[in-house]
Order: structure tokens, then sequence, then C-alpha cells
């Protein structure tokens, strides 16, 4: 008798801490390449943390932030903006690891080659103005909030005074397609995004290219809900961080793609929120 109460008690006990651990990612690229590269990236923090880890993935920037606001995931792989608006929502929760890329990213503003914009300078162009333009998703650090705030910097209005007409793509590959084809003479990509499709073949050159790139600013985290140690147990935040720091395989780093991660903070992301509040883009 004594010897079946033990072993209830140890089922009960392995049950409270086999909660599945789960996480998503903002959708800035095609849905396919993410789940495929993200499911690998779930084995691998499987292996590291000794629990089991789900990939979610989300159709939105927004769909991301609200999986982490309802506790349907308790870790993502947040751009600067969306990652400050999801720590705003749930108390306590940490920016946990950066790309190394990240603490110094870019935009750049690509042109189709029939608009005719002028080649790269120290500034945007002045003749973009008149063009038609698209940004990536409405809530994208690199697709939207920067580059906006760098078009106001240097013409003192708003982009839709600017330009013939302002569009947006959704994610960064679908602003380079709709660049590519003329759908639109101008677009603001993730510059990680770009320099990987040009890599891989996926960008014809010939018909599109870089006219400016910005200034460094901070970008990409991961950050993590601030009630995951009540769940799997002291320490377990900081074993994740590890394991997303100790993360070395280049099959796993193209995922993102990064060249590896460094610790990250929440102050790292308050030049975001600052110009988030500017733009009006935080409640």
């Amino acid at each position: 008798m004594r010897w079946l109460v033990a072993c209830l008690l140890i089922l009960v006990s392995t049950a409270a801490t086999a909660e599945t651990f789960r996480f998503t990612a903002i959708p800035d690229e095609d849905q396919s390449r993410l789940e495929e590269r993200f499911d690998k990236v779930a084995r691998y923090l499987e292996g590291q943390l000794g629990v089991t880890v789900e990939y979610v993935p989300v159709k939105s920037y927004s769909a991301a932030v609200s999986a982490f606001r309802n506790d349907q995931v308790q870790l993502a792989w947040f751009g600067g903006l969306t990652g400050v608006q999801a720590r705003r929502l749930v108390p306590n929760s940490r920016a946990l690891a950066q790309g190394k890329e990240d603490a110094e990213f870019r935009t750049y503003f690509i042109a189709n080659h029939d608009s005719d914009v002028d080649t790269q300078g120290d500034d945007l162009p002045k003749n973009v103005q008149g063009k038609s333009f698209t940004f990536g998703a409405k809530t994208s650090t690199s697709g939207r909030l920067m580059p906006e705030y760098y078009i106001r910097e240097q013409f003192g209005a708003p982009p839709k005074s600017l330009f013939s007409r302002v569009g947006f793509s959704g994610d960064h590959t679908r602003t380079i397609a709709l660049v590519e084809s003329g759908t639109y003479e101008i677009g603001a990509v993730n510059f990680k995004v770009w320099d990987a499709a040009v890599a891989d073949g996926r960008v014809d050159t010939d018909k599109v290219d870089v006219i400016w790139k910005t200034p460094t600013y901070t970008d990409y985290q991961w950050t993590i809900r601030g009630d995951v140690d009540d769940r799997h147990g002291d320490g377990f935040t900081n074993k994740v961080r590890q394991a997303l720091l100790d993360m070395h395989d280049p099959e796993l780093l193209e995922s993102f793609p990064r060249q590896g991660f460094i610790p990250a903070d929440n102050d790292d992301y308050q030049p975001i929120e600052d110009v988030g509040e500017k733009l009006g883009l935080l409640r």
C-alpha cells in the first residue's frame, strides 16, 4: 500500500512539472519557412530545458503579442516594438537575450530600378517624395517604427503626406516581392532578411536594390513571461536564458538569422519605447 501511495505521489509530481513550455515568433518572413526552422529550435530547447517545448506559429505581429498576453505562449522572439508591447501587458516579463546583430540593427530602404530614385547617400534621397511606398507590418520595428521615425526626422512630415501611396505589406519577404514587382516603388525592410534573401538568390537585384541604410538601433529579443518560474521551478527563467546564449549550431541560428545571442535587458529597449510613444504606436 505504501509502495502504491509513493508511486502515485511520483506520478502527481511528474505531471505537475510536465507542463508544455510554448514559444512563438513574430511572422516577419514566409510562414512555411518559419515553421520548418523554429520546430528545430523547439527540439533544441527541449533537450536543454528538460521539458516538452512547442513552437506555436501566429499569423501576425499583433497575434504574437496576444498569444503572449493570454498565456498561450510563455516565450517569444519579438521585434523591439512588439517586445515593449508584450512586457507592458504582462507584469514582470523580461527581455532575456538578443542577437549579436540586434544591438546595432538597421532598416534598408529599397527601390525598384524603374522608380529612378537616386543612389545611396548619407540621407534618404529627396526624390523618394511622390513615389509609392510600403512598410512591412504595422507594428514592425524595422519595417515600420524606425523607418517612419527617420522619414519624419529627415523630411519633417508624416509618410502619408510625402508619398503618393502608403501600404503595409505584412512582412519583410513580401515587402521585397512588392518592390521587385513594381507594385510599390520603394519599401522599408529588415536588413537581415534582405541580406539572407540576396545570399539565397531570392532577390533580382537587377530590378530592386538598396538606396539607403538607416543609422543603427536596438531591435529583436527573446522575452519571457514573469510567471514562468512559478510553473517550472525556481531558476527556470535563467535556465532558458542560458540555453539561448548557448545556441551555437549554425543551422539553428539560421532560423533568425543571427550569428549568436548575447544577454539583453528591458532597459535596452527604452529608446524603442520612447519612439513608439512619440509616434503614437503605444497605448
